[in-house]
């Protein structure tokens, strides 16, 4: 575990399976979500129309930068963009937060953009 003062953490985390803080955030939220999964909407109970995005989680619109950047906007739209196999999950919790945390480990996010824009696909 010997590093230089300048060394970057990056291989240090990975090395010893410690998640960065916005990875932290992104892992922390979901479980929110689910856990009150009762107080979201799903796309289906929103509209009728079939989609991809059926059983994915309804994002109210608002124009409130307080409400943007709220637990709850932001927690449906990470929730949205985990992979399908870990959403699938969600119902039960350990196996959720063993995946999800998994999933994290695999991909270090140092910022939220770098978690909207990466396309992995997921395996358990």
């Amino acid at each position: 575990m010997n590093s230089g003062r300048n060394a970057s953490c990056w291989q240090l985390f990975k090395d010893v399976n410690i998640l960065p803080i916005r990875s932290q955030y992104i892992y922390l939220v979901p479980l929110f979500v689910t856990k009150n999964k009762d107080q979201f909407l799903s796309n289906s109970q929103v509209h009728k129309i079939n989609t991809r995005q059926t059983f994915d989680l309804y994002i109210f619109t608002a124009n409130l930068t307080i409400y943007n950047k709220g637990v709850c906007y932001t927690g449906i739209k990470i929730y949205n963009h985990l992979p399908t196999a870990i959403k699938d999950l969600s119902d039960d919790k350990y196996k959720f937060k063993v995946a999800l945390k998994r999933y994290l480990l695999q991909n270090f996010f140092y910022i939220l953009e770098e978690y909207f824009n990466i396309l992995i696909f997921y395996r358990i």
